[in-house]
């Protein structure tokens, strides 16, 4: 079964330290963790401690601070991959890939990359039926997963090169819609795996 912890190490390295990006539509960041989505974490107020506590010096303070890597965690755990029911995949990559595009694009796009890929790959309901494309995960994307990988002998590779197109082609949409997010291209391709 998947591990929440490889899956958060892989992308903590997309994620970085603290933000606050005029351009960037989820406002003041930090470990990836945005304020405007995420209002409620408990990290803010240890942050909004240190801004006031050491005005010149508080972002090296809170990049600094192991208490709100905890309270990142934590907070990932929740929205991030028990949503999808993580633990129950028996697919690391599977998993990694679903938690990624999730805490970059929320869970529910990013499980609705999930059920696309594997309503595209049952060969016209051949191999299991279609599920519905909705984002929320349940039993019926559970169980069309496992048979997925059932008859794939465990393997994901095309399932995952299908999530990996549909995020690439989400954020050329972005920059489409709005020239000024092609400054976060590099940072946002760097998640998506096309090799």
């Amino acid at each position: 079964m998947a591990d929440f912890e490889i899956a958060y190490g892989e992308t903590a390295i997309h994620e970085g330290g603290y933000v606050n990006d005029p351009v960037d539509p989820g406002g003041e960041t930090h470990l990836g963790i945005s304020r405007v989505h995420n209002p409620d974490w408990d990290g803010w107020p240890i942050i909004d401690n240190y801004k006031s506590s050491y005005p010149d010096d508080f972002v090296t303070r809170i990049n600094n601070d192991e208490e709100l890597v905890k309270l990142a965690m934590a907070l990932y755990k929740v929205r991030y991959w028990d949503p999808f029911m993580g633990d129950q995949i028996r697919d690391q990559h599977v998993a990694n890939k679903v938690y990624d595009s999730g805490v970059n694009l929320g869970v529910g796009t990013s499980v609705k990359f999930l059920q696309e890929g594997l309503n595209l790959l049952n060969r016209n309901q051949q191999n299991y039926a279609d599920i519905t494309v909705d984002g929320a995960f349940g039993n019926n994307t559970m169980s069309a997963l496992n048979a997925f990988l059932d008859l794939e002998n465990d393997r994901p590779d095309y399932l995952l090169k299908i999530m990996n197109v549909m995020q690439a082609a989400r954020y050329v949409n972005i920059m489409r819609a709005d020239s000024t997010q092609e400054k976060f291209a590099r940072g946002w391709l760097n998640r998506v795996d096309l090799c």
